[in-house]
């Protein structure tokens, strides 16, 4: 499957050196896709889906100059304005704000149906990394406030890591699942102390780390032999004091009455603004940590920027976050020269700006390592295709569409019967899956090399998620009363459905509707005997052009169904 990444040889336009340069100096991504399947790589970890229209835009221009596209192209619809416009903002006897699925549609709508697709990839792994989960929101308007995280992500994605970072503190969401909300200053007389989760996540998950990195994102050793570690639980304390006295904004009106009930909620746009700075509550004492010092009776304002200043200049921050995004979108062992470049864009984008998001990518997508044909070759080379991913580059590249426009798909983690994962419901705070994850009892155990999506896998996950999309495939999502927004369970129907137009045109034809499969689901590279395999399999029963509009639809279901079942799909190259 995946390991350690180490490309071969160096291909025309990419990033070879370890010392950041301007791009249009050294002509990097200048170059146009040598082919359809080399486009639909490319394409398949900048974005979801390979469409023919996708590759033949890429195929038109360079790499580069479609990066720069994508980069320029403003933000699609929010996905705050959709739950708006779907009617998920009302306060009435429904009572959306106390529930979550709203927020389910959402997301998966921006995934599918959202035109900025490279944003929205960047930003589904960011949620990845930076992870606030719906699983234990418990909050009023909690499916807006997990908009308003998504929205700051997809914003952001092609940003600075410095005003992600800051905006990501203060985000409501974000504070109320790692408890900066209401987090206080401390009180001798009574004993209590800052609360220290965010203090902690934010090092440890975030930023910085465990333990201090090279810019390759190599562990640093000590004289003996020992890694040595980034923060110490004195620098978790004095830094939770930086983070104290922040709460929900609710100065935007009064608190909403609830028709019927004797209770009231808070204002809508308190999970959308960032938190407020009660400064009663924040701690006025000194605080020093990974050897930055707060003064005794800092503002609150100005100690957060002092401590957010200091995790983005860390050294380690560059490879620890450089090495995650590698992981989420191209390999999950990247090597270390691969680590060291993109890092170093991280630390200058060619023009002294560090944090850069834009160069960030660029740099990580047309290094030698993820663009080189050597790839294709190499088992050590890839990443398990995530469940949810899947579902996305399915739905974008068959035509996906809800007759009802509710887009009611909902939460799909279960693992023995859907995909066990779902966009924005991560288990905990560690993600879905560690990045170090290496699963036991393989070969990749005997030589400790990390595959982290392996971390999904076990026996009711394979036979769920096949089962799953057996049905989904070929006959949609079966949403009950799918023409009102609520999550109603009557009336069922399949309202979101994919149409498979481009595919029946061929239908009649085994063997080019699995070639055809082999290039928009995996750049082409379904080996020649599973193709013959499947391409035979479909032969029976035989069709005609007389045959039933259900016969060809069965066979374009079932070749589909059967390609994204296969390893050479499930290993993304």
């Amino acid at each position: 499957m995946t390991a350690c990444g180490g490309g071969g040889g160096t291909r025309a336009g990419a990033i070879t050196s370890s010392v950041p340069v301007p791009l249009a100096a050294t002509g990097v991504g200048a170059s146009p896709a040598a082919s359809d399947e080399e486009a639909a790589r490319f394409l398949l970890q900048a974005q979801f889906s390979a469409s023919d229209a996708e590759i033949a835009m890429l195929r038109s221009t360079s790499f580069a100059a479609w990066l720069n596209t994508q980069f320029a192209a403003p933000q699609g619809p929010m996905g705050w304005d959709w739950l708006e416009a779907r009617g998920y903002g009302m306060v009435d006897t429904n009572n959306y704000f106390f529930s979550t699925y709203p927020a389910d549609f959402m997301v998966w709508n921006q995934l599918i149906t959202a035109p900025d697709a490279m944003r929205k990839r960047v930003a589904l792994a960011l949620s990845e990394i930076f992870v606030a989960s719906l699983v234990s929101s418990d909050f009023d308007w909690r499916s807006h406030g997990f908009a308003a995280y998504w929205d700051g992500l997809v914003k952001n994605a092609f940003g600075n890591f410095r005003q992600l970072l800051e905006d990501v503190t203060l985000n409501p969401a974000m504070g109320y699942f790692l408890n900066t909300k209401g987090n206080q200053k401390e009180n001798a007389a009574t004993g209590r102390l800052p609360d220290e989760n965010y203090a902690r996540e934010v090092m440890q998950l975030f930023t910085i780390g465990l333990y201090q990195l090279n810019l390759d994102g190599s562990e640093k050793r000590d004289a003996i032999g020992n890694k040595i570690e980034t923060y110490t639980q004195s620098d978790v304390s004095n830094l939770a004091r930086v983070l104290t006295g922040y709460d929900f904004d609710i100065s935007t009106g009064p608190r909403l009455a609830v028709p019927g009930q004797t209770y009231t909620i808070n204002p809508k746009d308190s999970v959308r603004l960032p938190m407020a700075l009660n400064a009663s509550r924040h701690s006025t004492l000194a605080s020093t940590f990974l050897g930055t010092t707060v003064a005794a009776n800092t503002p609150g304002a100005t100690a957060l920027k002092t401590a957010l200043d200091a995790l983005f200049n860390h050294p380690n921050t560059a490879p620890f976050f450089c090495k995650q995004l590698i992981q989420r979108l191209v390999t999950s062992n990247p090597s270390p020269v691969y680590v060291a470049r993109v890092a170093g864009v991280f630390v200058n984008n060619w023009a002294g700006v560090r944090g850069d998001l834009p160069s960030v990518l660029a740099a990580l997508l047309l290094d030698d390592e993820a663009r080189s044909p050597a790839g294709l070759s190499n088992i050590n080379f890839g990443k398990l295709r995530e469940p949810m991913v899947r579902l996305v580059q399915w739905g974008r590249s068959f035509g996906i569409a809800s007759a009802a426009g509710t887009w009611k798909l909902f939460d799909t983690s279960r693992s023995d019967t859907q995909l066990g994962q779902s966009p924005l419901r991560s288990p905990s705070v560690f993600n879905f899956f560690r990045p170090g994850y290496v699963p036991p009892g393989t070969v990749l155990a005997s030589s400790q090399t990390p595959a982290p999506e392996f971390q999904l896998v076990n026996e009711s996950s394979v036979g769920g998620y096949l089962n799953f999309m057996q049905d989904v495939i070929r006959n949609g999502f079966n949403i009950g009363t799918p023409a009102v927004p609520q999550a109603a369970y009557t009336a069922y129907a399949r309202d979101v459905t994919c149409s498979y137009t481009d595919e029946l045109a061929f239908v009649l034809d085994p063997v080019a509707l699995v070639k055809r499969l082999s290039l928009r689901l995996c750049a082409g590279q379904l080996s020649a005997a599973n193709q013959n395999l499947i391409a035979t399999a479909l032969a029976t029963p035989a069709l005609s052009a007389a045959s039933t509009a259900a016969q060809k639809l069965d066979r374009v279901a079932a070749a589909v169904l059967l390609v994204m079942a296969s390893a050479d799909y499930l290993v993304q190259k």
